[in-house]
């Protein structure tokens, strides 16, 4: 069993990974500012439409979760999912 993720960019990819055909081509990198950090998810082109899901309702649940996870610390986290 693996150990837990210990932030962000990490538990981003590896729920991204379970997500994809292709876990070898997920990079998670974060790029921080005063008020946000925000999440870069890149994937194999063949995988975009997986993440993004039905409609977009995987990447919206993302969205959420990572929203909800930096709202103690009073710093909004955004995911960007780039194709």
């Amino acid at each position: 069993m693996s150990s837990p993720p210990n932030s962000l960019e990490e538990l981003l990819e590896a729920i991204a990974k379970t997500l994809v055909d292709h876990p070898e081509g997920v990079q998670v990198r974060a790029v921080q500012g005063q008020s946000v950090t925000i999440l870069e998810l890149q994937v194999h082109p063949e995988d975009v439409g997986q993440v993004i899901g039905h409609h977009g309702r995987i990447a919206e649940a993302l969205r959420t979760i990572f929203g909800a996870a930096r709202q103690k610390q009073h710093k909004r986290v955004k995911v960007v999912i780039l194709e």
